[in-house]
């Protein structure tokens, strides 16, 4: 609205997203993308060998049918990539200027340096927390290279 030059104000307004209705509505599955790429159903759902035969199946057809697709693992893990993760449990994301920050909790969006600095408990609670062991090993590493640099 205001592109179009019309004074718009969204405070007593309501919006629908129909994304987001499509998202909750359509499942998000493995047998959802095998039936939609491959036209087909996925026997043996949620078995190691049929998931991995049905996701490379999927993959084949969605190199068919999305032209601007690039058969080439580092482009497609590139374009694949909706943040960059620390950890493999995307618990630490990279922000644009590839520092690490936190994606959960009361410090969600806050940079886990400034965290780590000015709240030293927290790493403790993080560490004696049930998290995965290498969300552990990546504070850790954090923890570590923050304490170096205070020795240079």
């Amino acid at each position: 609205m205001l592109r179009a030059g019309i004074d718009f104000d969204m405070k007593n307004r309501v919006s629908v997203d129909v994304q987001t209705i499509f998202h909750k509505m359509e499942q998000r599955t493995l047998s959802a993308a095998y039936k939609f790429y491959c036209d087909e159903t996925l026997e043996d759902a949620h078995r190691a060998a049929a998931d991995t035969k049905a996701t490379y199946e999927v993959l084949k057809s969605q190199l068919d049918k999305y032209d601007l697709l690039e058969n080439d693992t580092k482009y497609l893990a590139e374009f694949s990539t909706r943040r960059k993760f620390a950890d493999c449990a995307g618990f630490i994301a990279f922000n644009k200027n590839n520092e690490e920050y936190f994606t959960f909790g009361k410090h969600k969006g806050k940079l886990v340096n400034e965290i780590l600095k000015n709240e030293p408990g927290y790493f403790g609670w993080l560490l004696n927390a049930d998290f995965p062991r290498y969300t552990k090993k990546v504070l850790t590493a954090i923890k570590l290279k923050q304490l170096n640099s205070k020795l240079l």
